[in-house]
């Protein structure tokens, strides 16, 4: 034959050059991208799920058996580890699918062990792995009679009693969850509304309220799956008890004996393997359904409640020493349960004892009387506006009513406050009262930024008399001086009263006469009350044209520090602001002339003429009058020097004294005639006249000629 080898025989076959790293066609890099691949949990997690679905259809030998099975009891455990250790049930919320994928685990360990024990069951109880068989062992103990009642117990107990009362655990939360939850709803919408919450923590309150509602929702249903896993678990023992036996006997031609022997072990060790992980995580679900109400890790909600009561405690100490006693019950361990029981009863108790000391002592110590902090060095720098400091003896004044019906201090300088508002167009500040003890029993003193602006004597239970004549009071009791006015006055006792009230005597009780001080006293010094602010606010409150004018106003043509001196200038002549839209037009028609204070001043009077008449007005509705003559006038005129703003009075010094003397020459004449007359003067002389006036008789007003209305009666009292 010939030869048909060639010259390559026994030699291999070249292979193309392959880059370093590879293998088979796949290089590291492709491992690597493998096992990042299942490293990931949604691919790993998927695998599992497969991995289970497979064992239901394709055998598994007994060595794998054994681990699945184990992971099958560590898993279950770890459920229920978890559940007991979470602070609260919706820590756990992806229970329901953990649930279902234990149960498929259990389901898919069953099939296999079924195959496992159908198959290869006549070769001995290890047939379907160690793990089966030593349950079955330790459960049966050489009988099989005791395995199945042993089963049938287990199968009782968490098919009847734990998932069970689980499931209507879980069903009445569900039910109970969804219909709390639009009153949850309107409880967080309220508190964000109210702005006890944000939206963040609003937002957070919604999404955790829809997760409970979720998960209770999904817990109802989830119950249903260790249901069914123990009615298929004990549907599976049966089947294989019985399919065992006939494969044994019939096919396999063992005895009856042997054969109910060999597949009741398995059997039983088989649903022994499945129905404790299932009995664990039955449990699981439980504490997780039934802690829907309990905060904290189970352990410690459970410790604090049960050692919350000492008596209870203490109690089933009495009833366990009282079971010991009875014929034929060990004492030994009755009696020792009641020692442990009674201990914890005193130690808890006594613990108990000693924090309620600890909160009283705490209580008592924060209750105590604490010295007062130190005030800040900034609240020395306060001032008030104004003050009334009394001696001991008048704090009735402010502490209770006045003998004869007369109102408290504080309620009349209440009524004053709304007076000054109406009759001067200012707000006055609060007044505050204070006790001084460097100060006579009956003495008092009013204080406008805290500096002295009168004082007086006051006696409590007594009335102040006055004769409207100016004459001395002919009545037991104590001359003095009427503090306002400067009358001659006399305090009675209160049994005088309707005496003087008979004798056409003017009677006033201290309460009175003290708020009649204080308002002639906020009259005089009313310009020193009125402050930046309260002029703004002022501003603040003008409505509609009146707002428009003082947006014209201020600060195009003048400030408000300009304006607050105009109205202080009004003030310290006793003119009322009140009518503030006409002093805003005065203001506004002068200042494109001129930015001086005192002439803007003088200007908006002429604007107030009718309101300056008529609070001058005497009971006739006349004007008294006490005119300056020529001479007095062309005095004055000669007087002024300077130009525009800078003009001033340069009057020889003999020559003012001659004319304060005819002034009051004057007024005292016009008194005597029951009159209380103006002084006329030019508008060009009035603010000289008046800054000489007002030091000798500040309440005397001092008109100029363009101030007096056409309207008004004039009547002549005399001539200067």
């Amino acid at each position: 034959m010939a030869d048909t080898t060639s010259g390559n025989e026994g030699k291999v076959p070249s292979v193309p050059d392959q880059p370093a790293g590879t293998a088979g066609g796949f290089s590291m890099a492709s491992f690597a991208e493998i096992a990042s691949t299942l490293r990931r949990g949604d691919t790993g997690l998927a695998i599992g799920v497969m991995v289970i679905l497979t064992m239901m259809i394709l055998p598994m030998p007994s060595i794998m058996l054994d681990m699945f099975l184990a992971v099958s009891i560590i898993f279950s455990v770890l459920i229920l580890m978890t559940g007991l250790f979470i602070q609260k049930p919706l820590e756990f919320s992806s229970f329901p699918t953990v649930l279902l994928i234990s149960t498929m685990l259990r389901l898919g360990l069953n099939i296999s062990s079924t195959r496992l024990i159908l198959s290869n069951g006549h070769e001995g109880t290890a047939a379907a792995g160690q793990v089966i068989q030593s349950f079955g062992n330790l459960v049966m103990g050489g009988n099989f009679v005791i395995g199945v009642i042993v089963f049938a117990i287990l199968v009782i107990v968490n098919f009847i009693v734990i998932t069970k009362g689980s499931g209507r655990i879980a069903e009445v939360a569900a039910r109970f969850t969804l219909d709390a939850m639009p009153g949850k709803q309107m409880a967080i919408d309220a508190d964000l509304s109210s702005g006890l919450i944000d939206e963040n923590e609003a937002r957070t309150r919604r999404r955790d309220l829809e997760s409970e509602s979720a998960f209770f929702g999904a817990m109802d249903g989830a119950s249903k799956f260790v249901r069914g896993d123990a009615i298929a678990g004990l549907l599976i023992t049966f089947i294989n008890i019985l399919g065992g036996i006939f494969i044994g006997v019939a096919q396999m031609e063992l005895s009856f004996s042997e054969a109910a022997n060999n597949y009741t072990l398995l059997t039983i060790g088989d649903g022994l393997v499945s129905q404790i992980p299932a009995l664990i995580v039955s449990t699981a679900a439980g504490i997780l359904v039934s802690k829907a109400g309990v905060q904290g890790a189970a352990d410690k909600a459970l410790a604090t409640q049960f050692t919350g009561y000492p008596k209870a405690l203490g109690m089933s100490s009495a009833v366990m020493v009282i079971l010991s006693l009875l014929p034929g019950i060990p004492m030994i361990p009755f009696l020792g349960l009641a020692g442990g029981a009674g201990y914890l009863a005193y130690t808890i108790g006594n613990k108990k004892k000693e924090v309620a000391t600890a909160a009283e002592v705490k209580k008592a110590i924060e209750s105590a009387p604490k010295p007062p902090p130190e005030p800040p060095i900034t609240d020395a720098l306060k001032m008030d506006e104004l003050r009334i400091e009394l001696g001991y003896a008048l704090l009735p004044l402010i502490n209770g009513r006045e003998p004869g019906g007369g109102d408290q201090l504080t309620e009349q300088i209440k009524a004053l406050r709304r007076q000054v508002a109406t009759d001067m167009g200012v707000i006055m500040p609060p007044v505050r009262i204070l006790d001084n003890i460097q100060l006579g029993a009956n003495e008092y003193i009013i204080k406008v930024k805290e500096v002295e602006a009168g004082r007086g004597i006051l006696y409590p239970n007594h009335f102040m008399v006055m004769d409207p004549a100016g004459g001395q009071v002919k009545l037991p009791g104590t001359h003095t001086t009427e503090p306002t006015f400067g009358l001659p006055a006399t305090w009675v006792e209160a049994q005088y009263r309707e005496d003087a009230s008979l004798r056409g005597y003017t009677v006033v009780d201290p309460a009175t006469v003290l708020s009649t001080h204080l308002t002639e006293t906020i009259k005089n010094n009313v310009s020193e009350i009125l402050t930046y602010g309260d002029v703004q606010k002022l501003l603040k409150e003008m409505k509609g044209d009146q707002a428009k004018l003082v947006d014209d106003l201020i600060p195009g043509q003048i400030t408000v520090s300009g304006l607050q001196r105009v109205l202080q200038t009004l003030l310290g002549e006793r003119v009322s602001i009140r009518d503030l839209g006409t002093i805003l037009e005065g203001v506004s028609e002068v200042t494109g002339m001129t930015r001086n204070t005192s002439t803007i001043a003088e200007h908006v009077r002429s604007r107030l003429g009718r309101q300056i008449c008529a609070a001058n007005l005497a009971p006739g509705g006349y004007l008294p009058l006490i005119s300056m003559s020529p001479k007095w006038e062309q005095a004055f005129l000669e007087a002024i020097v300077g130009e525009g703003d800078d003009r001033q009075l340069a009057m020889q010094p003999s020559k003012l004294q001659e004319f304060v003397v005819k002034v009051r020459d004057a007024f005292e004449a016009a008194a005597q005639q029951g009159e209380v007359p103006v002084l006329l003067t030019s508008p060009q002389t009035r603010p000289f006249v008046r800054s000489i006036v007002e030091r000798f008789r500040a309440h005397t007003t001092v008109m100029s000629q363009s101030e007096v209305h056409p309207r008004v009666k004039l009547k002549t009292i005399g001539a200067i």
